[in-house]
């Protein structure tokens, strides 16, 4: 068995051009995510609230699931960074309408450490991620 360093290389070039691609949207929906809420995550999750990185890692890997469905889907990297806006668009109404119709004192929960909040909130962010990735259908 042949090692083809061409076939790698390129291999290579296209993998860190998708990873990188995905990195750079999962940052920016992090930051647009913590934008959306009406705490501070980082504070909270510096300070040690357990419940504030509950939620926010859970909204990550809500978005993070559809972004690794639409890699494998997309035929351009245009289209890519269309489904990864969609996914991330669809992780903040999901947040803002649990925070105004479900939990109408979420922020205060959340930053009192109230875990069965942090717990819901942070399932449902994944429960919509996978609902996402499984409807990137063509």
């Amino acid at each position: 068995m042949n090692f083809d360093i061409q076939a790698f290389q390129d291999g290579a070039l296209a993998f860190l051009l998708a990873f990188g691609s995905a990195g750079l949207v999962l940052i920016v929906f992090k930051y647009l995510y913590q934008f959306a809420t009406p705490y501070n995550e980082l504070k909270l999750i510096r300070d040690g609230n357990q419940c504030a990185a509950l939620t926010l890692g859970g909204a990550t890997i809500g978005f993070a699931i559809p972004v690794a469905m639409s890699m494998s889907q997309a035929h351009s990297l245009a289209e890519f960074f269309a489904w990864a806006a969609l996914a991330g668009i669809i992780q903040i109404v999901t947040f803002v309408i649990v925070r105004t119709l479900v939990v109408k004192d979420l922020a205060a929960r959340i930053e009192r450490g109230e875990f069965s909040t942090a717990i819901y909130l942070a399932s449902l962010s994944i429960a919509v991620g996978l609902l996402n990735a499984a409807s990137m259908t063509e």
